[in-house]
């Protein structure tokens, strides 16, 4: 597939760098246009997937990394976020609402849920001990 744009991003796996993946995902969004409703929806699924990175890709685990791939091709924003941590055990299971691993941190379970509801298309790869590569896609309608 040809891309039109796009970018990488690496950050350190630390709650504080949510916020700015955030932002800079939807800043890259906004070269298609996009309404401020499909803005937020992505954003939100960014918030979701990096914080499952960090929360639980890397729970335990020091100097860890989030990558960040983000590519335009004509209206659709494919976004690849990936972790290089602990793995999913069981995707399914992990995909159910209100599944959580960590309830102790008062974790709500929504997170890929989140994902779904936001974006087009949600894919997850992930393998124990080497880490989780989720892969969203995004429409942008421009009516």
């Amino acid at each position: 597939m040809q891309y039109d744009n796009k970018i990488s991003i690496i950050l350190d796996a630390i709650s504080e760098n949510e916020a700015f993946a955030r932002v800079s995902v939807s800043a890259f969004a906004t070269q298609l246009n996009p309404t401020l409703e499909q803005l937020d929806d992505i954003k939100m699924a960014i918030s979701e997937a990096v914080t499952n990175a960090i929360i639980h890709g890397y729970d335990g685990i020091e100097n860890g990394q989030v990558y960040i791939n983000c590519k335009i091709a004509k209206d659709t924003l494919y976004i690849e976020i990936e972790d290089k941590g602990k793995g999913i055990e069981n995707i399914q299971k992990a995909m159910e609402p209100l599944y959580t691993s960590k309830p102790e941190m008062e974790r709500s379970g929504m997170g890929f849920t989140v994902m779904e509801a936001f974006m087009d298309n949600i894919k997850v790869i992930s393998e124990i001990g080497k880490g989780t590569k989720i892969y969203l896609e995004k429409k942008i309608n421009k009516n």
